[in-house]
């Protein structure tokens, strides 16, 4: 069964509020990564770590901090795709890509950007 008028445009409207979550953090993790020196993130006092441990800790830090970045931005590209398939082809929204069965509208509530049915394919 095809979405409503009433279900896509609530799922417009899902989409752009997430869009704007994804934006504030993408925005946030940009200008706490530019902002500070990783000795000021680490609130040392000298640029020679006292352990190498610490050394260590901050790598991991950084590559958690990167990697939140780029899942955010994978998110983001999805929303945006997922916004162009409701605008160039609303009727066809909401169709699992595996299958051609519509996606639960509860499952596009959650995540208004899914493409198929279960999980692995979001």
């Amino acid at each position: 069964m095809a979405l409503s008028d009433a279900e896509r445009a609530h799922l417009e409207r899902r989409l752009k509020e997430e869009r704007a979550r994804v934006m504030r953090l993408l925005d946030r993790s940009v200008a706490d990564q530019s902002a500070e020196s990783e000795q000021d993130r680490a609130g040392d006092l000298t640029k020679v770590p006292l352990h190498f441990a610490d050394l260590g800790s901050d790598v991991l830090e950084a590559e958690i901090a990167a990697s939140n970045t780029t899942r955010l931005s994978n998110e983001l590209t999805a929303i945006d795709d997922a916004l162009d398939r409701l605008y160039r082809a609303p009727e066809h929204f909401g169709i699992c890509q595996d299958t051609g069965a519509p996606i639960p509208f509860a499952r596009l509530d959650v995540i208004p950007w899914a493409r198929s049915c279960d999980e692995a394919g979001a």
